[in-house]
């Protein structure tokens, strides 16, 4: 078959530059022979001449599809993407005395956010001699954890840093839109001939750590 790909991973069937290689390959048994009649063994099984491991003395090469190969090579790699999710850091701020209409409010949206698979940083900000409430702070902190249990979990609990005690939340659970990403790449069709290939489809970036979007619900 004919390689229009510039950027080839491994040489080919007239590329191989040795006079003699080892084939293997599926239902292939394993033998030493000139270049040329490697090459025509797979095109005779309309497959190519993958040298694998050209160090080696004779080199091996595998008989297989390479265009294929090449896009079940690919596919893997859209699935894992599609597998991984894009989290954010999403802050909520309480005051040490903060009412329960407030309490409220901000349980709401941090349940919000958990569902969409971001994380949740919580903390108490304490200003001036509001620090003496700090006991009253990391009871609040746990309860709110207690409230959002269903949908969080604890990643690390209250600790006091400077003027704020500070607690993450990690998601239960992937949201169901990376759900139904990673179904739709199992489910994409597999063609031979790349030509006619179905475009795949489109697939979240990929996860490359907690991104502080700075949302923050302010006393």
């Amino acid at each position: 078959m004919k390689n229009d790909n510039a950027k080839q991973q491994y040489r080919i069937n007239e590329q191989i530059r040795a006079r003699e290689v080892r084939v293997v390959g599926d239902g292939i048994e394993s033998a030493v022979m000139p270049l040329q009649k490697a090459i025509s063994l797979a095109r005779s099984m309309e497959q190519d001449l993958v040298e694998i491991s050209p160090t080696a003395v004779p080199p091996v090469c595998r008989i297989i599809d390479y265009s294929k190969y090449l896009y079940q090579q690919k596919r893997k790699q859209k699935e894992m993407k599609a597998r991984q999710v894009k989290i954010s850091v999403k802050e909520i701020r309480f005051g040490p005395q903060t009412d329960e209409h407030d309490y409220d409010f901000k349980l709401k949206h941090a349940k919000e956010f958990l569902e969409a698979g971001n994380k949740v940083k919580a903390y108490v900000f304490f200003r001036g001699r509001s620090i003496i409430f700090k006991e009253q702070g990391e009871v609040l902190l746990l309860r709110f954890a207690n409230d959002l249990e269903d949908v969080g979990k604890v990643e690390q609990m209250p600790s006091l840093l400077g003027k704020r005690m500070i607690m993450f939340l990690a998601p239960k659970k992937m949201p169901a839109a990376a759900k139904k990403t990673a179904v739709a790449a199992d489910d994409a069709p597999v063609k031979k001939n790349q030509s006619t290939l179905k475009p795949e489809q489109k697939v979240r970036k990929e996860y490359t750590g907690p991104k502080v979007e700075g949302e923050n619900f302010d006393d």
